[in-house]
C-alpha cells in the first residue's frame, strides 16, 4: 500500500511538473517511476513460519497466503501471522481447595491454525497472546488447582497438569489456537505448609520404621521358636530311638538267656561267700548260713 500511494503521488507530481515546465521527459520519467512503484506494491513476501492475512481497505479477505512470494492488488495489505509453535512461561499465584496459597510456573507451547489465521486476526488481532492466551492460562490454572487440596497437589502434579491442559485447550479452541503441550515447571507452597508436610512425612517414616522393626522381631521370635521346636523334636526322637534300641537289646538278651547260662554267670561272679540269710524250702530262715556250712 505504501508503494502504491507513493506511485500515485509521483504521477500527480509528474503531471504538475509537466504542466508547469511543458517538458515531456520529466513527465515520462515520473510515469516510469510510478509504474515501478506500482509493480513493487503488487509484490509481497511471506516469510517461512508465517501465514499472510490479506486485507482490502481494512476488510479481511477469506483466504490466506502461505510462505513465499505472492502478487496482490496494489491497494491490498498482507499481515504476517506467526504460525510456528510458540512457548510462554507464566508465573501465577493461586489457591487450593483448602485455601492454601500455591505459586506456580506454568509453561505452554501453542500455535495458531494456518487455515484460520484470518479469523483470528479479524476477531482478536495480532496481539492474541496478551488478549486471549494469557488470560485463559491464568483462569484455567486457577480453576484446576482449586479442585485439589494442597496435600493432593504435592503428589498429583501430573494429574493437575493434564486437568489444566484440558480446560485450556477447550478455551483456546474457539479462537483457532491449538495447545501443543503444557507442563508445570515449578510449584511452591508457603513455608508453614511445607514444614507441616515434612513433619507428616517424618512421622510416617518413623511409623513405618517402627512397624518394620516390630515385624522383624516377630519374624526372629518365630524363627527362634521354630529352631527350639526342631531341637526338641530331635532330642525326643533321639531319646525314643535310644529307648527302642535298649528295649530291642533287652529283648534279644532275654531271648538268649538259659538256666545254664545264668548259673554259669552267677558262678563266674560269686565271691565264695554265702548270704547272711537264706530261706529254706519250708520257709525257715537260716541266719549266718556261711558259718553253718563251715562248722563254726
Amino acid at each position: 500500500m505504501f508503494f502504491f500511494m507513493l506511485a500515485i503521488f509521483v504521477i500527480l507530481a509528474s503531471v504538475v511538473v509537466y504542466l508547469i515546465t511543458k517538458r515531456g521527459v520529466i513527465g515520462a520519467i515520473g510515469l516510469i517511476v510510478a509504474a515501478a512503484l506500482i509493480v513493487l506494491s503488487c509484490v509481497t513476501t511471506v516469510p517461512t513460519g508465517h501465514t499472510g492475512v490479506v486485507t482490502t481497505f481494512g476488510h479481511v479477505e477469506n483466504y490466506t497466503l502461505d510462505a513465499g512470494v505472492h502478487m496482490v492488488k496494489p491497494w491490498q495489505q498482507v499481515v504476517k501471522m506467526d504460525n510456528r509453535v510458540q512457548k510462554q512461561t507464566v508465573k501465577l499465584a493461586c489457591f487450593s481447595s483448602d485455601i492454601q496459597e500455591v505459586n506456580m510456573a506454568y509453561t505452554i507451547n501453542y500455535q495458531i491454525r494456518k487455515a484460520d489465521a484470518m479469523t483470528l486476526y479479524s476477531t482478536v488481532g495480532v496481539a492474541y497472546y496478551d488478549t486471549v492466551v494469557a488470560p485463559n492460562i491464568a483462569e484455567s490454572v486457577k480453576v484446576a488447582t482449586a479442585r485439589y487440596t494442597a496435600e493432593e497437589l504435592v503428589g498429583m502434579r501430573d494429574e493437575l497438569a493434564n486437568a489444566i491442559e484440558v480446560i485450556l485447550s477447550e478455551k483456546l479452541e474457539q479462537y483457532n489456537i491449538e495447545v501443543v503441550s503444557t507442563s508445570i515447571e515449578d510449584m511452591d507452597f508457603t513455608d508453614a505448609f511445607t514444614d507441616a508436610v515434612e513433619a507428616k512425612q517424618v512421622a510416617q517414616q518413623n511409623k513405618l520404621k517402627a512397624q518394620t522393626e516390630a515385624e522383624q522381631r516377630v519374624i526372629e521370635a518365630n524363627a527362634a521358636a521354630e529352631v527350639k521346636k526342631v531341637q526338641a523334636d530331635a532330642e525326643a526322637y533321639e531319646v525314643l530311638a535310644r529307648a527302642d534300641a535298649e528295649a530291642e537289646a533287652n529283648r534279644k538278651i532275654s531271648e538268649s538267656l538259659t538256666r545254664d547260662l545264668i548259673d554259669y554267670n552267677y558262678a563266674q561272679h560269686w565271691d565264695g561267700k554265702l548270704p547272711m540269710m537264706m530261706s529254706g524250702s519250708d520257709g525257715a530262715v537260716i541266719v549266718n548260713a556261711g558259718d553253718l556250712i563251715s562248722g563254726d
